[in-house]
This record gives C-alpha cells, structure tokens and sequence, in this order.
C-alpha cells in the first residue's frame, strides 16, 4: 500500500502549483541541459574531470552522468517527471559536493584551485559550494511543490477566492 502511494505521489504530481515553479524548473533544467552538453563537447568537463577525481570507469560515468543531465534537463524543461527526475539530481549534486569539495577544504584538489582567495580551507568550501546546494535546494523544491504542469493553472483549493468569478 505504501508503495502504491509513494509512486503515485512521484509519478502523479498536481498540475497546480505557483508560478515561480515554471521559472525555477527552466533554470535548474537549463543548467543540467546545458552542463550534460558541455561533458561531452569538452573533455575535461566529463572524461577528463571525473579521471582526476579518481571515479571509477571515467568514461562510462562522464557519459551516464551526461545522459542523464541532458534527458532529465530537458524532463524538467518540459515538466515531465519533475519529481522522479529531482531524486536522481540530488544524488548526483551530493556526489559532486562530496567528491570534490572535501580536497578542496584539505588542499588537495586535483582540480584547479579557484582563481581567486579564498583557495583552499572553509571559506573556499562555502564560496565554491554554494552553486551545488543551490541546485539540491530546487530540486527539493521541484520534488515537493505541485511542479507537474508546463503552465500551473489557478489552485484547486475550493476556499481559495482567487478564481471565482465575481457575481456583479
């Protein structure tokens, strides 16, 4: 019974839902879309970054891990699976947060240390993570939200005054 009902909230969202949403699922779903493309249109964005973090089978995750931000950025784009979609993006968020910020808080990034101060240590972690947590954040908004529907219509809620029609 539990399963039916977690699969019916993740494959089912309402198709309400503010506005904002629309705005928030282009951003994150252009971000993905944009940076799948960019794995595979640059090497050391996909193959190239993911050897020197160490990741097992770097050609086969650079290209799972592309795939997946380009078909789940354009199923955000779209509002298709906004919720089952958000899960798989947090995983891979928290995946990257871990992977490469904890050498950077240590100094022993194999990337490239930030052009400017703060480079390594506490403050380097928090000004390079931000963009990260950001994403977790719409994702768990977007998992959470009505975020179904392309264009969120009027609420549903019968108490809520905003729709009817005025009797003058």
């Amino acid at each position: 019974m539990k399963i039916n009902k977690l699969w019916n909230w993740l494959f089912n969202p309402p198709l309400d839902g503010p506005s904002a949403i629309i705005l928030l699922r282009l951003m994150a779903g252009g971000v993905f879309l944009w940076e799948g493309i960019l794995k595979f249109i640059y090497v050391n964005q996909g193959v190239g970054r993911f050897t020197k973090l160490g990741l097992p089978f770097p050609q086969a995750t650079a290209n799972m891990v592309g795939v997946l931000e380009i078909v789940g950025g354009i199923l955000l784009i779209t509002g298709f699976l906004t919720r089952a979609i958000a899960i798989p993006f947090v995983i891979e968020m928290l995946v990257a947060i871990l992977s490469t910020k904890i050498s950077l808080y240590l100094g022993t990034s194999p990337l490239p240390l930030p052009p400017v101060p703060p480079q390594i240590g506490f403050w380097a972690v928090l000004h390079e993570i931000r963009s990260g947590i950001r994403t977790v954040d719409d994702h768990n908004v977007l998992a959470y939200c009505r975020a179904g529907a392309m264009v969120p219509g009027r609420a549903t809620d019968p108490t809520d005054e905003r729709g009817k029609a005025s009797a003058t």
